[in-house]
């Protein structure tokens, strides 16, 4: 990574769909819709969110480009141990302490991988590993966020952001769509459809783009294409809520 180049730090929060849970269903997460439900600072964890599984075995996966990365989650007598594998190589870190840590609380972090892409894995292992066995420490896992390092221009380069909002004439729709409003929403509102292959476009010249939404239970799979390459699909689905 150029040291001299615009380098951007970039939180990714456990409801992201960048983020792929092999089985959703054996996490469980706070209902974002619940009238209790807190997203304020008040919130122990970001944006109110977290994964929590009990599962051994249960895993996420994350790809990313970039020279660094930062995972952090929840730390105390209920919590075992998981690993965390970039590219193959694999670390074992102990969540569990004798008393509960303050939230958010950082598991792992390395600045020192290559400006190439890469694959993370994180793996539930609970009081598999015997040293965290012999400590008493139980099965759970609790994964918060994350946070890696983009470089997004050259040095000496300007850089600003602009937010679209999804009723913005620059924003192009195919097929049916409808709109929902809640102050919850930024800029108050959300286009949402229910019709299948319905699209949403849009042309900018930039080096980053970041799309929002929401994720429910009743909502699907959708695919996203950049500059008519290979469409990534998305998981749009939430479950096992509390």
């Amino acid at each position: 990574m150029d040291p001299k180049a615009i380098n951007v730090n970039v939180t990714v929060d456990d409801f992201d769909s960048v983020l792929s849970f092999a089985d959703q269903s054996v996490w469980t997460t706070p209902d974002p819709s619940d009238p209790s439900f807190d997203d304020s600072n008040n919130s122990p964890w970001y944006k109110g969110t977290y994964h929590k599984t009990d599962t051994i075995g249960a895993s996420l996966s994350f790809n990313f480009t970039g020279p660094a990365i930062y995972i952090y989650g929840s730390a105390g007598p209920d919590y075992g141990t998981f690993e965390v594998n970039i590219d193959g190589s694999s670390a074992i870190v102990n969540a569990h302490l004798d008393d509960d840590a303050p939230n958010p609380y950082l598991f792992y972090g390395t600045k020192t991988l290559a400006y190439v892409p890469h694959t993370l894995v994180l793996r539930n292992l609970g009081s598999k590993n015997t040293t965290a066995a012999a400590l008493g420490a139980g099965n759970a896992f609790l994964f918060d966020f994350l946070r890696t390092t983009i470089q997004v221009a050259p040095a000496k380069a300007t850089v600003s952001n602009i937010t679209y909002e999804e009723d913005d004439a620059a924003v192009k729709y195919t097929g049916q769509w409808e709109s929902n409003t809640s102050p919850v929403f930024s800029g108050g509102g959300t286009s949402f459809t229910n019709e299948d292959k319905a699209s949403v476009s849009l042309s900018f010249h930039g080096s980053a783009i970041y799309i929002f939404g929401d994720k429910k239970n009743d909502h699907g799979l959708y695919s996203v294409t950049l500059d008519n390459g290979t469409a990534q699909i998305f998981n749009g689905i939430l479950t096992a809520l509390l």
